[in-house]
Order: C-alpha cells, then sequence, then structure tokens
C-alpha cells in the first residue's frame, strides 16, 4: 500500500508501575532521518527506539517523544556523588576566604548543585529494564500503527489523485498521436506554397524531388513515435509501481523525470501550435505528479 511520508502516532502503556506516552511525528525527507526524545535516565533505550522505528519506517524526517512516569516506589534509587561534593565544598570554602565572607556553608546549598544528588527511577537491574523495555515497546508500536495508519490513508488518497492524473496523461498523448501526421501536412502545403511564391518570382519550376526530399527530413525530424511509446511505457510503470506494497517513492521519482524528459524532446520536435500546447499541458500534469510523489515513502 503507498504511504506518504506525513504523518503522526500516539501510544501509552502503563504497566509494573510504569507509565510511558509515546508520541511520532513524520515528514517529508529524501532519506529515513529519525530523531529520539526522551528523559535522559533511559538514554540506554535509545538504539533500541531507533532500531524498531527504522523496522517500520524507510523514508522521512520523524520524530519520537517519549514520555516516562513510574507510578511507584519500586524502581527509584538515590545516590550521592561524594567526589563532586568535595569539589564544591573546597571551591566554597576557597571564595569564602578569597572575599572574607562570613556564612556558614549548609548542606542544603551542596545538594542544589547539579548531580551531587542523583535520582534514578530506572533501576533495578536487568529485570527492571526488560520490564521498561516491555511497556515502552507496547506504547511505542501502538503510535507507530496509529502514524502508519495516518500514512496509508493520505497515500491512498495520493495514489487515487495520481491515477487520474496519469489518465489525463494517456489521454494527452493520444491526441499528439493523432495531430502528428496532421502537422506534417500542414507543414508540407506551407512549404510547398512558400516555394512556388518563391520560384515564380524568379520564374522557376517547383522540383517535386526536392520539395519530396524535404518533405521527408521534416517528417523523420518531427516524428515522435519513439518518445510517445516511451511516455506510455513510463505511464504503465508508474500504475504497476502505485500497485506495489512496499516503499516505491523513489522509483516513481525516478519515471516523472524520464517522462519529463520525453514530453520535452517532443515540445522540442514539435512545429505545431496545437501539439506545442498540448506539450504545455503535458508538463502542468507531470508537474503536478512530481509534487505528489515527493511526499510519497
Amino acid at each position: 500500500m503507498i504511504r506518504s511520508m506525513t504523518g503522526y502516532g500516539r501510544g501509552e502503556c502503563s504497566k509494573y508501575n510504569r507509565k510511558f506516552i509515546v508520541e511520532i511525528k513524520s515528514v517529508n525527507h529524501r532519506y529515513n532521518d529519525i530523531t529520539v526524545k526522551l528523559p535522559r535516565i533511559l538514554s540506554g533505550l535509545e538504539d533500541f527506539l531507533r532500531k524498531t522505528v527504522s523496522g517500520r519506517i524507510n523514508r522521512g524526517k520523524t520524530d519520537v517523544y517519549v514520555n516516562y512516569e513510574a507510578l511507584g516506589d519500586v524502581d527509584v534509587s538515590i545516590s550521592f556523588n561524594g567526589a563532586l561534593a568535595d569539589g564544591y565544598m573546597a571551591a566554597l570554602a576557597t571564595l569564602k576566604e578569597r572575599y572574607g565572607i562570613d556564612e556558614r556553608i549548609s548542606v542544603s546549598s551542596i545538594i542544589r548543585f547539579p548531580d551531587v544528588i542523583s535520582i534514578d527511577k530506572s533501576a533495578g537491574g536487568a529485570e527492571a529494564m526488560e520490564e521498561l523495555k516491555e511497556v515502552l515497546f507496547e506504547a511505542l508500536e501502538e503510535a507507530l500503527g496509529n502514524l502508519i495508519l495516518m500514512r496509508e490513508k493520505e497515500g491512498s488518497a495520493l495514489k487515487s489523485d495520481i491515477l487520474e492524473k496519469l489518465t489525463t496523461i494517456t489521454d494527452m498523448s493520444e491526441k499528439v498521436a493523432k495531430r502528428a501526421p496532421s502537422a506534417i501536412e500542414v507543414y508540407k502545403d506551407k512549404f510547398a506554397e512558400r516555394l512556388k511564391e518563391n520560384l515564380g518570382k524568379v520564374g522557376a519550376e517547383i522540383d517535386e524531388n526536392r520539395l519530396l526530399m524535404e518533405i521527408a527530413v521534416f517528417a523523420e525530424r518531427a516524428c515522435v513515435d519513439e518518445e510517445l511509446t516511451r511516455l506510455s511505457s513510463h505511464l504503465d510503470q508508474l500504475r504497476e509501481i502505485l500497485d506495489k506494497d512496499e516503499a516505491v517513492g523513489r522509483k516513481l521519482d525516478f519515471l516523472i523525470q524520464e517522462m519529463n524528459r520525453e514530453v520535452n524532446t517532443i515540445g522540442s520536435k514539435a512545429h505545431d501550435a496545437e501539439i506545442t500546447q498540448i506539450v504545455i499541458d503535458l508538463k502542468s500534469e507531470i508537474e503536478k505528479i512530481r509534487e505528489q510523489v515527493q511526499n510519497i515513502e
């Protein structure tokens, strides 16, 4: 199923006196760029989060936000950094002596400094870590499921719209194919008329062989059969790719470039106002598809 790269998902799980809320947002991006934001005490789970998300998301800029709450005291540990406290005490004593400050250094003053007292809500050993992973995984899976569901809904809408535009392009291509032979006949008549007018001024007659040769050269240069055939093939491939259940954004982007190249060649060969207008309309429709493809995973 086609997925867009834009979406949002939220998941929540409470178990083992722990609660996780996971939010995931994704937008367009050329590669698979995953950013994880979680509490510092859970930094050891960042790789676990990245691997889980990258296993479900193939492309896009994805931001994962994790909120953690301990619902009980079973996994709380408080630690004291004595070496750091000694350093702070020595620095404060130096300040008192240097500036003649007569003020008592209290315990409350020391513990205000960063990292003197640490509260670890994820303590409890390997068993506690496995419980954390289990609860986090359930919340993450719910968030991913909701994200993917939104991306699939938007992808389905994009697919329908692209298919309509492909039908429009096919109709335009058929118009070019029908008009091309007439354009050569029009050129032939105009060329013969101009040649006759110029030769009449000098009293000469038209060389039919020369005329036929000029028409043949023009017809060869103006022939767009190959370009139309390749364009039709690209349209068929696009329809096939849109039915695949995988990340297809890059493939679609490549085919759009190829379609644009064929239409540009048709435009350069055209010596007919009607075909030129159709080419302009074709390029407009292809550009609309290109913009939509940029949002497909």
